[in-house]
């Protein structure tokens, strides 16, 4: 940022040679900071007790005539200096040879006590000229940072002509403010930055945080934080509830003018990621078309297409993934995958299945998928090792992990130790032995009869009536009674081994 011509300050005041200017007060007497401070405005009174009408950052002049009453009373100039403090004056200026000369002693001596800067105005210097020099250099820094503000918009518009438009705006708008500038994408990952690597892993791992709790809020907002002492300046891109990204900006305060380029950056920067949007549409297109052309077993295809649009398909054998993420998040989870497929050509595959996002990598699936479930809140399901070849096979394992898993990551692996009666728990299924198991349940519930219990203790003994006697411990001769009862109630013959499969099946699903 150009900030060769700034606010006004004393010391640049005192540095006018027309002015003639004298410093009273020794510089050991004041602030690190007293001579530069921002001065707003000059103004003259000679009332006692002007704070009421003065504002903050104000130099004051005054010929003394409110002194001359008594000129000794150290008492009054201590008020008077005191009072000028408090209200936040910047400095005070004298005017000699008016009422008298030189500057009163009583009166340095309070403005050294209070460490009020204290400057003398000669005779042949009028009030007037110096209000008018600090109303000029007020006009020139105006005048200067608005023509900053011009200069800045126009080279962040040409900037944004260029191939890589996006970029070259966010490292013009770096440029202009001389301040550390980053773009994060819908998933809170930073994508772009300039200067690249100026931030420590710390500071960056808690803007990433912070910028997530802003993206997941979905609303556009700008906001302000401090971290590790750096101030950071938050501006969201795209609209309420579809939220592009988030610019961060390192660095104070932004006036009028800084926020006016800012605003410009922001303005093109989510015009061209909306312009993207077609783009991006096309190629997720084209990416569920790959995927589908896998599914569909013509693996010539979808080498060709990936081979010309992505650098190629991820070498086999492939994990396949499927990854379940609310209607919010799947944009969200598909672009986020996108930067990934971006970072390392021809590494990852993914696109729109029937059941979802479809993912494949030959390596690191897991983290992949870890990502995906962390920064989403998906649910993913992961195949076991597979050739393009069989793919369909992978993708049919992928949704099977995720219909019978949990939330987080679930693989093919884990719900297959399970066992086949394991892909019986569904809603149908559970029905399905509900209803079988009826007759029984009712009959005990009626009768006070222990039917279910005895035929599920008579099938885990391998229908061997002494074990299931031992096992209930009842007589031999009571476990054959109730077998029997339960075949009658049932209306079926357990003696049957394809019976005996669908009362241990029912039995089975109905304690899940």
């Amino acid at each position: 940022m150009d900030r060769a011509i700034d606010r006004p300050t004393l010391r640049a005041l005192l540095a006018r040679t027309d002015l003639r200017l004298t410093l009273a007060t020794a510089a050991d007497d004041l602030g690190p900071d007293a001579l530069d401070r921002p001065v707003q405005w000059v103004h003259s009174t000679d009332l006692l007790d002007p704070t009421p009408f003065l504002s903050e950052g104000l130099v004051l002049l005054t010929t003394g005539t409110q002194f001359v009453a008594a000129p000794d009373d150290a008492a009054l100039y201590d008020g008077y200096v005191r009072r000028l403090r408090d209200r936040g004056v910047a400095a005070l200026g004298f005017g000699t040879e008016v009422v008298r000369d030189g500057i009163p002693p009583l009166l340095l001596a309070a403005c050294r006590r209070e460490g009020m800067p204290l400057f003398e105005v000669p005779y042949r210097t009028p009030f007037i000229a110096v209000a008018r020099a600090n109303a000029e250099t007020i006009a020139a820094g105006d005048f200067a940072r608005r023509s900053w503000a011009l200069a800045a918009q126009r080279a962040v518009s040409l900037a944004a002509l260029r191939p890589d438009g996006l970029s070259a705006t966010l490292a013009e708008l770096a440029r202009q403010l001389d301040a550390w500038v980053g773009l994060f994408d819908p998933s809170g990952s930073l994508r772009r930055e300039h200067p690249a690597d100026a931030l420590d892993a710390e500071t960056r791992r808690a803007l990433e945080s912070e910028v997530g709790a802003v993206l997941r809020r979905g609303a556009r907002a700008g906001s302000s934080l401090q971290i590790g002492g750096t101030p950071f300046s938050l501006q969201t891109l795209g609209r309420g509830g579809h939220l592009r990204g988030v610019i961060a900006i390192a660095g104070g305060a932004l006036d009028a003018e800084g926020r006016a380029v800012v605003t410009s950056v922001i303005a093109l920067a989510g015009l061209a990621l909306e312009q993207n949007d077609g783009v991006a549409r096309a190629r997720a297109l084209l990416r569920g078309g790959v995927v589908h052309a896998l599914l569909a077993g013509d693996v010539v295809l979808a080498r060709r297409f990936g081979r010309e649009l992505w650098g190629g398909l991820p070498s086999t054998p492939v994990v396949v993934g499927i990854a379940d993420a609310a209607s919010a998040a799947a944009d969200a989870a598909a672009e986020w995958l996108e930067g990934r497929a971006a970072e390392a050509p021809g590494t990852v595959l993914f696109g729109r299945g029937p059941h979802g996002l479809v993912f494949a990598m030959a390596e690191s699936a897991e983290s992949l998928a870890d990502g995906l479930a962390d920064r989403f809140g998906a649910r993913v399901g992961l195949s076991s090792a597979v050739s393009y070849a069989g793919f369909a096979q992978g993708h049919d394992e992928a949704w099977s992990a995720l219909r019978r898993g949990g939330a987080g990551v679930s693989t093919f692996g884990d719900v297959a130790a399970s066992g086949i009666l394991g892909a019986l728990d569904t809603d149908v299924a559970r029905l399905v032995a509900a209803s079988a198991l009826a007759p029984l349940v009712d009959h005990d519930r009626s009768h006070g009869t222990e039917l279910v219990a005895t035929a599920r203790a008579w099938l885990e003994n391998d229908a061997r009536l002494d074990a299931t006697a031992t096992a209930l411990g009842v007589h031999r001769h009571t476990v054959r009674a109730r077998i029997g009862l339960v075949e009658r109630t049932l209306g079926v013959d357990l003696t049957a081994f394809p019976a005996r499969a669908e009362l241990w099946a029912a039995l089975q699903v109905a304690q899940r």
